[in-house]
């Protein structure tokens, strides 16, 4: 036995325990371990039984994903483990807890039975990551699970609970018992089949369950994949294997998932997903920000601002338990505001995401107030008042006057300066900025924005606070934008650039949403006019308040004339698009005025601006704007810029995000790109920043950079 993996003699039955924390993965030592226990179970003809179970918080969550680079990667000794304990003539059972994902799920689905414990959450993710189940989890799910639930399970990548696994037939029982653990619950359960003479089960030999499935079953299911996710190489490949399942034999099952399985795991996007995968995780870990820093308490939050944003902001709070106080300084708007949550919660509750308990438990957890001073004992505050420097600068200070010694203050800016927000306080050590995305119940990325004197307790704090609440944090230092809507500006920059030299809102989008060019969830018009043109244009005021709005004249020109006519977007019916009801359709007055601002700014319109061009000038400024932020520090790793894009601003998971995106093109070339575009350039838009210079005639990849300490 190693240090993982131990078979102990349970009066007769064998017990196989995995103790491999935290989450006991399978690394080569577990599965060596589990090679070496499994053929000592064969030696041993004295145990009538198997039990395989885990140590700790939970069974097998998964593999060594970052096995998955190795360009030596195998599964075969793992599958062959799988395999001997399949083909045991003794029962095997898996006693489930925690996670069971992915490989985990594999080696409990090729055990003859399954308990799991209530509470337990059964699921394939690797598509997810850009492949599909490695180790026989196409061939046999689909023995034990209906196919078009087996399908469903490995091409959304969702866990399941015990309750539904043991509806579908994944799990065979329940555990009763809740003072039962799942050792005991296994070697109960196991001496209960043997007392009934039950005998094995291998799945292998099962038929699969595909009763019922229309002749045209998997043509339909391709053709999905083809029409929503032609960028991903794994939900074909799993349709494929699954197929295969029905149609042919185990074995050639077998052989069609390992090709198509490495296939999959040695492709672009598949290697672009596992980056972000590890680059998420790699946010939550704070350079000289110690582990031990004790955490404030939080058992009350208040949020100053009852809007769309405040309302969302609050629901995350009251998702996890925790009591809101929400201020507003009208009853029209309180009552507006609480309104809104409410529809939100109910909309949940129809769609049979919450029971109507649910709801009302919830619910019961919002107050409302129209009294600054009953925010007095909150532990942590944050304003989501309108973005306007003076107007925050207003609320800090009544804030800082009202707080409780202790209560962390938090402003939800999306562009503004924290630290003269926090110097307004009086007490800047307990501010941080928390900007949340809208819908902010929704969208999954906080930019945790850490001030020139923020205490570390206080950035430990809203930073495990954002794990409790579901979210994706990034630490940003202090700057215009922060990270994502810094990089946004250059972004937009170029797309009214684009306007004004002939091409069309729809040609942009399309060029950019274009799953095989680059792949953006929405393109820079169409996100501008759902986000609101006239949010865009007061921005573009408070920058120019801070000294940061460019000299040259035509800059923005289009967003601030659609601010002028009126045409917000969605919200108006036009914008840059006119709308019929969610409906964008081309607008002439768009034209025109684009027309009219070229001739103004002496810009010459062409029609030769093809959609690499459009990618280009839209990518690689917002790839430059990244670099430097890198380089000032405003960001702690390339990674996070990644994790900000992908998780909060609809980047495609399969192009890496910004910058691994821009390993993936080539750094000369970028350089080159900046080059050729900036010709003439009076303005400083296209220099390209120093340290992407450096990386480029290095031969480094930006995504293995990191700061020197």
């Amino acid at each position: 036995m190693n240090a993982c993996v131990s078979l102990t003699d349970k009066d007769g039955i064998g017990l196989l325990l995995i103790d491999n924390p935290p989450v006991n993965a399978l690394s080569g030592e577990v599965i060596a371990g589990l090679a070496d226990a499994v053929a000592q179970f064969e030696r041993d003809a004295s145990l009538k039984a198997l039990v395989i179970a885990c140590a700790g918080r939970t069974f097998v969550a998964g593999g060594d994903i970052r096995s998955f680079d190795d360009p030596a990667f195998s599964a075969a000794l793992y599958n062959s483990v799988l395999a001997r304990i399949e083909a045991s003539d003794r029962p095997v059972i898996a006693s489930l807890h925690g996670t069971v994902l992915g490989g985990g799920l594999e080696l409990a689905i090729a055990c003859h039975w399954r308990i799991a414990q209530a509470g337990t959450l059964l699921g394939f993710p690797e598509v997810l990551i850009g492949v599909l189940p490695g180790s026989l989890g196409t061939q046999r799910l689909p023995r034990l699970v209906p196919v078009a639930q087996a399908l469903d399970m490995m091409l959304g990548g969702q866990a399941i609970s015990e309750q539904a696994a043991l509806e579908r037939g994944l799990i065979d029982v329940v555990a009763g018992a809740a003072s039962l653990g799942p050792v005991d619950a296994g070697l109960q359960y196991a001496r209960a089949l043997l007392a009934s003479a039950t005998g094995v089960r291998p799945t292998n030999a099962l038929p699969v369950k595909a009763e019922g499935l229309a002749g045209d079953f998997f043509e339909r299911a391709r053709l999905d994949c083809a029409r929503t996710r032609a960028a991903y190489p794994a939900p074909g490949a799993i349709v494929r294997c699954v197929e295969a399942a029905v149609s042919g034999s185990f074995a050639q099952g077998e052989a069609l998932e390992a090709r198509l399985f490495n296939e999959c795991r040695t492709s672009e996007q598949a290697r672009a997903m596992r980056h972000v995968f590890f680059a998420q995780r790699e946010a939550a870990r704070i350079p000289g920000l110690s582990g031990d820093v004790a955490r404030r308490p939080i058992a009350r939050v208040g949020v100053l601002g009852a809007g769309t944003m405040g309302g969302g902001i609050a629901m995350n709070f009251a998702n996890v338990g925790l009591p809101v106080l929400l201020v507003e300084t009208t009853r029209e708007a309180l009552d507006r505001g609480l309104g809104l949550i409410r529809s939100n919660y109910e909309a949940s509750a129809r769609k049979g995401k919450l029971s109507a308990d649910q709801v009302a438990q919830r619910l019961s957890l919002l107050t409302g107030t129209l009294q600054y001073q009953d925010l007095a004992d909150c532990d942590l505050v944050i304003e989501a008042v309108f973005e306007n420097l003076a107007l925050k600068e207003e609320v800090a200070a009544r804030l800082g006057a009202i707080c409780k010694p202790g209560a962390i203050i938090a402003t939800n800016t999306s562009t503004l300066d924290v630290d003269v927000i926090a110097q307004a306080t009086g007490r800047a050590a307990d501010v941080v900025g928390l900007h949340f995305f809208s819908p902010a119940n929704v969208m999954r990325l906080l930019e945790v924005v850490r001030g020139r004197h923020t205490a570390p307790d206080v950035l430990a704090t809203v930073m495990a606070m954002a794990k409790r609440i579901g979210k994706t944090a990034v630490v940003s230092g202090v700057c215009y934008g922060f990270i994502g809507n810094r990089m946004a500006e250059p972004y937009m920059r170029e797309n009214e650039f684009l306007l004004l030299e002939g091409a069309t809102p729809a040609q942009i989008d399309g060029a950019v949403e274009n799953p095989l060019q680059w792949g953006m969830a929405m393109g820079p018009c169409r996100m501008l006019d759902m986000a609101g043109v006239d949010v865009g244009a007061k921005t573009l005021v408070e920058l120019g308040k801070s000294g940061g709005l460019s000299a040259d004249p035509a800059y923005r020109a289009v967003c601030q004339r659609l601010f002028a006519d009126g045409r917000f977007g969605q919200k108006t019916g036009s914008g840059y698009y006119r709308y019929e009801g969610r409906t964008a359709l081309p607008d002439p007055r768009t034209e025109q005025a684009c027309v009219e601002l070229s001739h103004a700014h002496g810009i010459r319109r062409r029609g030769d601006i093809s959609s690499q061009e459009i990618v280009e000038r839209l990518l690689f400024p917002m790839i430059n704007e990244a670099m430097k932020i890198v380089e000032e520090g405003i960001a702690l790793r390339p990674g996070d810029i990644d994790t900000v894009w992908v998780a909060g601003y609809g980047f495609p998971d399969h192009r890496g995000g910004p910058l691994w995106m821009a390993d993936t093109i080539g750094l000369p070339r970028v350089v080159e790109g900046l080059r050729r575009y900036g010709a003439g350039d009076r303005f400083g838009y296209w220099t390209p920043a120093r340290l992407l210079v450096e990386l480029a005639g290095s031969g480094q990849r930006v995504s293995d950079w990191r700061p020197p300490t």
